[in-house]
């Protein structure tokens, strides 16, 4: 008789924390610099942001998001079956786009502001950069890990 028994490889906390700093760390100076820097006169003229923000509250929902990304990782990629570059543009487009679907379209479709279609504009363009850079380093944080299922007899 045969039977089919999972042998689960969880992935490592050290793949899981690589993980987490693979999204925090771009994330962090890129939407810092994005936001208050480069086109912080656009967002102003936008009027829908704080004139003064709560930087901690947006490093804490980097810290879940990065938490989330990284759980999620090697369980839409296990293994190794696709290169680094691959999985990690596969996983920036799926991770950008849900990110762009709450933080761009839902936020135009709630907010009021001097211009819906710059506010798309600017922060899909962020969500772009975002995650072409975020993709590959997750995928490179979670390299070798992943859930690895077999059958057993």
């Amino acid at each position: 008789m045969t039977t089919i028994a999972s042998d689960t490889t969880y992935p490592s906390a050290r793949h899981f924390w690589l993980g987490m700093a693979a999204y925090i760390v771009p994330t962090f100076p890129v939407a810092f610099v994005w936001h208050l820097v480069l086109f912080e006169q656009r967002y102003q003229a936008l009027g829908i942001y704080r004139a003064d923000p709560i930087i901690p509250f947006g490093l804490a929902s980097m810290i879940i998001q990065a938490g989330i990304f990284s759980w999620v990782f090697p369980r839409l990629f296990p293994r190794d079956r696709n290169s680094i570059l691959k999985s990690g543009l596969l996983f920036g487009l799926a991770a950008g786009l849900l990110s762009w679907s709450f933080t761009t379209l839902a936020v135009a479709a709630k907010h009021p502001m001097s211009s819906i279609t710059d506010y798309v504009v600017l922060e899909s363009a962020f969500t772009l950069v975002q995650f072409l850079i975020v993709g590959p380093l997750m995928a490179l944080a979670h390299r070798t890990s992943g859930i690895d299922r077999t059958m057993v007899s």
